[in-house]
Formats: structure tokens, sequence, C-alpha cells
């Protein structure tokens, strides 16, 4: 099987979705990277440091050159600002995704245009056979941006996952796929 790739520019109506970038660091640190509220509930702890964001895009490169991990920024067309990231991880023809956003840009629609963009691409890709990604069922705004970019909850796992940031408690989890065509 040939290396996944993806491209490094994605166009919506509103957004660019970038290739993230070292030269981001201070932008993703100081916009949702160390703030609890935008990290609440996601895989990997709140940034404390820039440190920890210089970290992080060490390992975004090194899993985009392996075609593993495809981390893009969300900025706004009109002003260039990121306003979050949205992450692909890519595993022999499965990917799992998952977004996150400024608590300042909530509300605004801005993850369901990215997520519903992004969807429409994956379902192109004839060497995908899943896609998915799993919400703590807390997350009422996430679960809903996800339905409406097309995916369809799967099941609820019961204390399927612990948050780093929730304090390593078992959660309850909605695991959504996005039916593909092929």
């Amino acid at each position: 099987m040939d290396r996944f790739t993806l491209p490094e520019k994605i166009e919506t109506e509103r957004l660019r979705l970038l290739r993230l970038r070292y030269e981001d660091a201070e932008e993703i640190f100081y916009t949702y990277a160390s703030k609890p509220e935008a990290t609440k509930f996601l895989s990997w702890p709140t940034h404390r440091s820039i440190e920890d964001t210089h970290s992080f895009l060490r390992y975004a490169n090194a899993g985009w050159k392996a075609g593993t991990d495809f981390s893009y920024g969300i900025r706004l067309k009109t002003s260039n600002q990121l306003i979050g990231s949205f992450g692909l991880l890519h595993e022999k023809g499965k990917i799992q995704i998952g977004y996150v956003l400024s608590p300042s840009q909530w509300g605004n629609g801005y993850a369901t245009e990215a997520c519903s963009t992004v969807m429409r691409l994956l379902r192109t890709r004839k060497e995908l056979y899943r896609v998915s990604t799993f919400a703590d069922v807390e997350n009422v705004a996430s679960i809903r941006v996800l339905k409406k970019s097309g995916l369809v909850p799967e099941a609820t796992l019961v204390k399927w996952f612990r948050f780093v940031n929730q304090n390593d408690e078992p959660k309850d989890c909605m695991l959504l796929y996005l039916p593909l065509k092929h």
C-alpha cells in the first residue's frame, strides 16, 4: 500500500485548514492549547508551556511525513487568524478525527464547516475503509457538530476513555462513524 497523503491546504467558504507549522506554536498555545475550557474533552493534556506546544509540533511534523497524523490549523479567510485545529490519525485505511476551537469562536458554525468539508474529502478516498471518532457523552456540542457533518452514532461505550483533563476518570463515550459510499 502506498503512503497515505492529504493536501496541505483545504478551503471552505470561510476557513482555510493549513498544515500546522513550527511557526504556529505561539498562536496554538494562546488560542486553544493552554485553555482548560477548550481542552477539557481532548485526549491530550492542556499545554502548560510553549515547550509543550513545540513538542506537539515535532510529533505532528513527523506524523505528517509518515502519513499517520495530519494536523491542520483552522484559520479565518478574512483575517488569517488561527481559531483552532483539526487532526486526522491514519492507520492502514482507518481514520480517526478530532478538532478543537478557541472558546472565543464557539457557536459560529466553524467546527461544522471544517468537519463537513473534511468528511466530503474523506468520502472520496477509496483506500479508506473506516472514518470515525468518539466523544464524551457530556460533550453535547461536539456530538451535534459531528452528526451535522455526516457522522452517525454507532454505540455508547460505558466508562470507555479516561480524559486526561478530567482527572483521568473513566467517561462514557459516543462512538460515531462516517458511512463510506464505496
